[in-house]
């Protein structure tokens, strides 16, 4: 049975301050590796961003290791990653922010990214418990909306994200059954440059923390 309302809710820069998490692993590279180790591998991650089309970071860590088979400091990296607080970079008030949307409709976690990381992300942030598992991650969500409505069915979503790419893409698929909530956190959001090319959202906040202040019919009326 379809629900009324799907909440389809981002992580990276929506939930989640993933340029502090970058930013943290740069310096900790840095740190132990050196600068120029820093640089090899940020030039390493974002050519398997561009090639794959989500950041990899375990990914682009075995990379570099191929390249230095001597480097032992690397194995501190991936221990770096793998035990990263990550519930600290959760933005204010982000999973009151989910408890609040599963009064109005049902709240589902739907992120990019791949099979080992980001789900530990999700876990460990604490957000995983707080839509009770309804999570999804996909290589392009906004390739996926087939399965997405498969999974869970509904009359309307709503579909929170930082990149108004995203929005703009499942605006043009769904049309009216969809309304678009751009909060404008990371990078992404203040590309001003790049945003350009795309329609505007339905309703647009400075911080996820201020959908606490909306009710259904707020957000559906934007």
């Amino acid at each position: 049975m379809a629900a009324d309302i799907v909440f389809l809710v981002d992580v990276d820069n929506t939930l989640l301050d993933n340029d502090r998490l970058i930013a943290d692993l740069m310096q900790h590279i840095a740190g132990t590796c050196g600068a120029e180790s820093r640089e090899r591998y940020s030039q390493i991650l974002e050519s398997v961003r561009a090639r794959l089309g989500y950041v990899d970071y375990l990914g682009a860590l075995q990379q570099y290791r191929l390249e230095h088979l001597e480097a032992q400091e690397l194995l501190g990296t991936s221990r770096f990653l793998i035990d990263y607080p990550f519930a600290q970079r959760l933005y204010p008030q982000a999973l009151e922010v989910l408890a609040h949307l599963q009064t109005l409709g049902e709240t589902v976690i739907l992120s990019d990214g791949d099979v080992v990381f980001q789900p530990r992300k999700i876990q460990r942030s604490g957000i995983w418990d707080a839509v009770q598992g309804r999570v999804l991650i996909y290589v392009h969500k906004e390739q996926m909306l087939q399965a997405v409505e498969e999974r869970f069915p509904a009359r309307h979503y709503v579909m929170i994200d930082d990149k108004l790419r995203i929005l703009d893409s499942l605006r043009r698929q769904w049309q009216q059954r969809v309304t678009t909530v751009f909060p404008r956190q990371g990078h992404y959001a203040h590309d001003t440059a790049a945003n350009a090319a795309f329609a505007p959202a339905d309703v647009s906040v400075e911080r996820i923390g201020e959908l606490l202040h909306f009710d259904a019919g707020r957000l559906l009326g934007g």
